[in-house]
């Protein structure tokens, strides 16, 4: 999250069997039985073809899973660099509302989950990973954007439910930034992130863009990684 900061980046085993001798000799063992042939169906002995069994049907496909849904730019990124990038706008199923710093990462994995609630009752799949777009910030908080992206949206709506609208994802020319660690660690990301804006003499625009590529657990998951675009000002 952007918050402020001053520029700086068995077998069981068989008892014995005693060899047959001159006055011990083994049995005989009669001849097996020959099986009897199966006695004609109804259509056979009528002369007709026995009905043909239809073949199993293919199991359904199963629905595909969150985590191989695409990101924004379909290359992974790179934690040890920065790559220009240019965005597509996607349609998608966008809730807006403010949140604190504290409870941002809480706040947020709720929104998505009444996005994804939305699409399921309107049978929307998912297309993309869920984003944030930071819209405004300050010390207290910031105002944000929580958007999933949708293959398409539904003909003549503008909205899912009365907290859910549809839109699109931020579009245009972009500097990707990855963040992989826990989401407790990412401020120190976003100080990098402006030290090298700072050094490049690049500014950018006021919102700043997460698109959470790994699931969203726990703030203290290490293993959590997020795409952050940065869009420069033309």
């Amino acid at each position: 999250m952007p918050a402020p900061a001053t520029p700086a980046p068995v077998v069981l085993p068989s008892a014995e069997k005693a060899a047959p001798t001159a006055q011990n000799e083994a049995p005989a063992q009669p001849a097996p039985a020959q099986p009897s042939a199966p006695a004609p169906t109804p259509n056979q002995a009528q002369g007709q073809p026995a009905p043909v069994q239809p073949a199993p049907s293919a199991p359904a496909s199963p629905a595909p899973s969150a985590t191989t849904l695409p990101t924004l730019i379909p290359t992974p990124g790179d934690p040890t660099g920065v790559e220009e990038v240019v965005l597509p706008a996607k349609p998608a199923a966008i809730i807006t509302g403010t949140s604190n710093w504290e409870d941002a990462f809480s706040n947020l994995k709720g929104v998505f989950g009444k996005i994804e609630g939305a699409l399921k009752a309107a049978g929307i799949a998912p297309a993309g990973k869920p984003i944030t777009v930071f819209a405004q910030t300050d010390d207290k908080g910031f105002r944000y954007e929580a958007m999933i992206p949708i293959a398409q949206a539904p003909e003549g709506k503008t909205e899912l439910t009365p907290e859910v609208k549809l839109g699109k994802t931020p579009e245009g020319k972009a500097l990707r930034f990855v963040h992989k660690d826990a989401y407790d660690e990412i401020d120190g990301t976003y100080e990098t992130i402006t030290a090298y804006l700072d050094a490049k003499d690049i500014t950018a625009k006021d919102a700043f863009i997460e698109e959470y590529v790994s699931d969203m657990t726990e703030p203290s998951d290490t293993n959590l990684e997020i795409n952050i675009y940065v869009q420069p000002k033309e």
